[in-house]
């Protein structure tokens, strides 16, 4: 909370810092933020039914990252530009989910046990299932250059669809640990009260904290000569993403990698819905009429390469493990193609992304019929328990 503190400050009292610091500033607002609503989420559990807690995690899950992209996508209707960093903070939180938390979580997870393999729950297969439908349709995307009402209505039934499917499964056994357990251990009105709390400030916060934030990493990188959508694309989606990063850490290093790579595919599915299927709403209504978000050739290129690595990263986890050696491979790109931000780069690494995702189902046939089977039992509403093997 006292992360909070300095951007409260500033926004109640109107003073200006330099663009530099807003955005320090107001970026540890978002982080604070983040932080206190994944507590607060965790306690919920004990005071609302499973399907509304499911509908406040999916939502806090791409709070920080919406807030911020809620006002770009309202900015761009007045000024083009901002569709451009818009599209830079979607894709920058969507490949450092994959590039950097997948491969953190395998790789805790084996300094932690020394098994170099990470073996999810069958029971994850529902999140994986629509993870692979929303990559799919994320290719449709860049082909027509915009996200259109029609993304909106595509994105947030598989959203609603996938919520659905994860309340049918029933409720799993809760246990609350850190921060949630000593929320957990007040007394019941007091408990209630300060999970409320927590909901609702730091909720104000970050929203109250996202423009201020956002105007200052552009004016940031003006003022230093460094391309803003690079700080746009990488330094916001770090900020909102830190908390859940740390929280899957704990997780991995106590040894629960399947939870860990659990939550991260899940926010997944998050984001490659929910979020982008929130954009081009946010931008009809600044519009004053229903429009589409434009995307220009390099918004084209990022949204076509963050779902090549979607696909590849799926088809390294779609027999329900990832070694790590698959982990590795899914860092070094990464970092390779953020260290050569350039098109030919872009377009070079998706179309490795798409061979090599291509090339792991032509080879392995029980891999096909796994995601085969994966689809089916979803599209079935079926979801297997963990004791299913």
């Amino acid at each position: 909370m006292i992360g909070t503190i300095p951007g409260v400050y500033l926004r109640i009292s109107g003073m200006h810092l330099s663009p530099t610091w807003e955005s320090v500033v107001f970026g540890l607002a978002i982080l604070g933020g983040a932080a206190l609503l994944a507590w607060a989420a965790e306690a919920a559990q004990m005071e609302i039914s499973q399907a509304l807690a499911l509908a406040f995690l999916a939502l806090i899950a791409v709070l920080p990252e919406y807030a911020v992209d809620l006002y770009f996508a309202t900015m761009a209707a007045k000024d083009p530009q901002y569709a451009h960093y818009a599209v830079a903070n979607m894709t920058g939180a969507n490949r450092l989910l994959i590039g950097i938390g997948w491969s953190a979580v395998v790789l805790l997870f084996w300094l932690k046990t020394r098994r170099s393999v990470v073996h999810l729950e069958p029971a994850q297969s529902t999140e994986l299932s629509y993870l692979i439908v929303a990559a799919a349709y994320a290719f449709i995307i860049p082909w027509k250059g915009n996200i259109s009402l029609i993304d909106t209505a595509v994105l947030i039934t598989l959203f609603g669809l996938y919520l659905w499917s994860s309340y049918k499964a029933g409720a799993e056994e809760f246990e609350a640990e850190g921060p949630a357990a000593t929320i957990c251990s007040l007394p019941k009105t007091w408990r209630r009260a300060f999970t409320i709390f927590l909901f609702v400030f730091p909720a104000i916060v970050i929203l109250a904290s996202a423009e201020r934030f956002a105007e200052g990493l552009i004016h940031t990188g003006k003022n230093l000569g460094i391309d803003e959508f690079i700080l746009v694309q990488w330094v916001a989606p770090l900020a909102s993403e830190a908390p859940e990063m740390i929280a899957v850490a704990i997780f991995a290093l106590k040894g629960n990698g399947a939870a860990a790579m659990g939550a991260l595919v899940s926010s997944k599915v998050n984001q490659w819905t929910l979020l982008i299927g929130t954009l081009p709403i946010a931008y009809s209504i600044s519009l004053g009429r229903v429009g589409a978000l434009p995307l220009d050739g390099r918004q084209m290129e990022e949204v076509f390469l963050t779902a090549a690595q979607t696909a590849f990263a799926v088809a390294l986890l779609s027999r329900l493990n990832i070694s790590l050696w698959g982990a590795g491979a899914l860092f070094v790109l990464f970092a390779s193609q953020v260290a050569l931000p350039i098109t030919e780069v872009r377009y070079g690494f998706a179309f490795f992304y798409i061979a090599a995702a291509g090339f792991m189902f032509i080879l392995d046939k029980r891999r096909r019929q796994d995601v085969w089977g994966m689809l089916r039992c979803t599209a079935a509403g079926f979801r297997p328990t963990n004791r299913q093997k």
